[in-house]
């Protein structure tokens, strides 16, 4: 029985091009050789009229096929459990594991397993360990009486180590977060585009919101202790940079940006950009580079939360049997960006 969760143009497209990220999510099994391999498989290829593609190894070999010795199928299903397992650990853990102890707690060479790990979620081990303190001490910062108590609560050992990192990865200071967003200056602008108004908005550290149809009430709604102000020449110049990402979305702008989420979240937002341009990917595909190939929902969900539009290019999403699926700002829109980028 061929795979139902992906179709066979799709698949083979993926075996062509060796696509790392559709391992362990079908087997490709060539009925000339008798194998089966995974998609990323290094040999040469079959003819088309040769192949098969199946679920999982278990089908395949149902169906008469064995593993490849090149790529090793088998072991995709074992890299899964082990990068499954080293997030828990993390998750678990008060403290940033060391990578040669998380990878000897899931039975994997240091190195071997850090290259694991980031292909799997588009984040290192570490990264991915900071970006859960991180979102920890926002929430403690919402929670606790004082912010020393919400840095302890984190899981940090001591104020300067939130200091050194966690602070510039919340955007603002944890005293502003506190206070949720006071004291922190927000510089916005309405630019004109081929697609309609777009609202342009920047912390001093870069963009926090790009949308379109939304003006300063919107803004002031979602940034309410923010102090909100008129752009001007402070932010001519870069709102002219996302007007270029959107008449030409195929141009890297490399836009400064200053947003937040969850750990999921930021890992899908990064295997977004990471989708070159003329390219789009699944939200199957998405929640299986974040981390969680299960969490298919999940990867919608950060696509809806979005803060950028363009810059992070979530109109590259897609569902599964190949349709748009949804955009905050309407399909149309979505549809002249992918043509832009030369999608049908």
């Amino acid at each position: 029985m061929e795979t139902e969760t992906i179709n066979s143009d799709t698949a083979w497209a993926a075996f062509s091009a060796r696509d790392r990220s559709f391992d362990g999510r079908f087997v490709v099994a060539v009925s000339s050789t008798g194998i089966y391999c995974k998609p990323s498989c290094p040999a040469r290829h079959p003819r088309r009229e040769n192949v098969r593609f199946y679920r999982d190894p278990a089908e395949a070999r149902v169906a008469g096929y064995r593993a490849c010795l090149r790529c090793k199928p088998d072991e995709v299903g074992r890299d899964r459990i082990a990068v499954a397992r080293a997030v828990a650990l993390i998750e678990a853990a008060e403290d940033i594991i060391a990578l040669d102890d998380l990878a000897e707690q899931v039975g994997y060479a240091p190195h071997h397993f850090h290259r694991l790990f980031k292909r799997a979620t588009g984040v290192t081990p570490a990264a991915y360990a900071r970006g859960l303190r991180a979102q920890r001490a926002a929430r403690a910062l919402t929670e606790e009486a004082t912010v020393t108590e919400a840095i302890y609560e984190a899981g940090y050992s001591a104020p300067s180590r939130f200091y050194e990192g966690g602070a510039k990865r919340l955007g603002m200071t944890p005293s502003a977060w506190k206070r949720g967003g006071a004291g922190v200056t927000i510089r916005w602008t309405v630019a004109d585009t081929s697609l309609g108004a777009m609202l342009v908005a920047a912390t001093d550290k870069g963009l926090c919101r790009v949308s379109f149809d939304e003006g300063e009430a919107a803004l002031r709604e979602r940034f309410p202790k923010a102090e909100i102000v008129p752009g001007g020449a402070a932010l001519a110049d870069l709102a002219a940079r996302v007007v270029a990402s959107v008449e030409s979305p195929d141009r890297d702008q490399d836009l400064p940006l200053d947003v937040q989420g969850t750990a999921f979240q930021e890992a899908v937002w990064q295997a977004l950009r990471q989708i070159p341009v003329g390219e789009t990917r699944t939200y199957t595909e998405l929640a299986t580079i974040a981390g969680n190939p299960r969490a298919v929902r999940a990867a919608g969900t950060a696509c809806g939360a979005n803060q950028v539009a363009v810059i992070i290019p979530c109109h590259r999403a897609q569902r599964a049997d190949g349709s748009m699926g949804g955009y905050a700002y309407g399909i149309d829109r979505k549809i002249v960006l992918r043509n832009r980028e030369g999608v049908e």
